[in-house]
């Protein structure tokens, strides 16, 4: 009678832990996998502040680089010619000031390559170029900038609207299109975030994030976290069922 009662315990308890091992698997698997995105997300970020901090290329070192797939966002190019002030496009960016925008300005080099410039931030205020008259380089100048390629439109991201000129994502090809019509294969297929310019007020420049959120050593700990409570969670209820088989006995 005891061992068929010991029997049946362990029948009972074999479903739930073979349950709770593959749930243990799956939250240990989690925490690993998490733990490898952390060693991913730290190589990233040294090659982002090796790549942001390095001597700019030329700009045609950068275009060729793109061209046979190297990899160079956030690297820093340099690139001369003279704005399309009269083209400029609105990226919507609300910042610590409010509502603002990236100023997307063309450049168009001697060549005739035009870039994209991310020229910085200004507030909703300062849209009108009317107001900010000193940001508006003349002539020939020369920038240094960041090289981002052109963004995806998100799921909840709202859609570009050219004729109002306000851009809710990085859409090289639209803005491109909305500022050249047909004349676009002299546009460089990526944009350039201009760097900060200390003795200039609007645009605000160096406005790329560097700074990319590397939290998975704490998802690592809540899914290691987690599956210690499984384990203790299954221990309690594994010693419940034999205190109960004791009883019947």
């Amino acid at each position: 009678m005891i061992r068929a009662s010991a029997d049946r315990d362990g029948a009972g308890l074999l479903w739930p832990a073979l349950a709770m091992l593959l749930a243990l698997a799956i939250l240990l698997g989690l925490g690993t996998w998490q733990l490898q995105r952390r060693t991913w997300k730290e190589g990233l970020l040294a090659a982002i502040a090796a790549r942001a901090t390095g001597e700019p290329m030329p700009l045609e070192a950068a275009m060729r680089g793109q061209r046979s797939g190297q990899d160079l966002e956030y690297a820093r190019v340099r690139v001369g010619g003279r704005f399309h002030h009269g083209k400029e496009r609105f990226y919507y960016a609300p910042g610590k000031e409010g509502p603002g925008f990236h100023v997307y300005t063309p450049l168009e080099t001697s060549a005739g390559t035009i870039v994209f410039i991310n020229r910085g931030f200004v507030p909703e205020r300062l849209r009108d170029q009317s107001q900010r008259r000193d940001g508006l380089v003349d002539g020939e100048t020369e920038v240094v900038g960041l090289l981002r390629a052109p963004g995806v439109a998100g799921g909840f991201t709202p859609d570009n609207d050219p004729a109002a000129n306000l851009w809710f994502w990085r859409d090289l090809a639209g803005m491109s299109e909305s500022a050249f019509a047909a004349d676009t294969g002299r546009v460089a297929p990526f944009f350039l975030d201009e760097e900060a310019h200390p003795s200039r007020a609007w645009p605000r420049g160096g406005v790329t994030r560097l700074d990319l959120p590397n939290r998975h050593l704490e998802y690592a700990l809540t899914w290691y976290g987690l599956a210690l409570a499984l384990i203790g969670v299954y221990s309690v209820f594994g010693a419940g069922r034999r205190r109960r088989a004791r009883a019947r006995w």
